[in-house]
């Protein structure tokens, strides 16, 4: 199993977008509008809610709610080096 670096921290950009910054000091760029259709990620749907994020305790992802996350690895593989996504 791969390891991926931890998350240190998250930014949220306009579009659903984030800029994610790992512990290794490199950046991806992650676009949920994707997620936006699955019922489980609809709430993300609400800005307010959105813009609640924040990197989980020990940066395994990042957190919206005990039950709403994006892990480490998923933000690695999936996210972008370059802020066009």
């Amino acid at each position: 199993m791969a390891e991926y670096p931890k998350v240190k921290s998250v930014e949220v950009l306009s579009g659903h977008r984030l800029r994610i910054v790992f512990v290794s000091g490199a950046v991806r760029y992650y676009d949920c509008n994707s997620l936006l259709e699955q019922p489980a990620f609809h709430v993300l749907r609400d800005e307010g809610f959105f813009r609640n994020v924040h990197p989980d305790a020990h940066g395994y992802g990042i957190v919206w709610t005990d039950n709403l996350d994006l892990s480490e690895s998923e933000l690695w593989i999936n996210g972008t080096t370059g802020q066009a996504a």
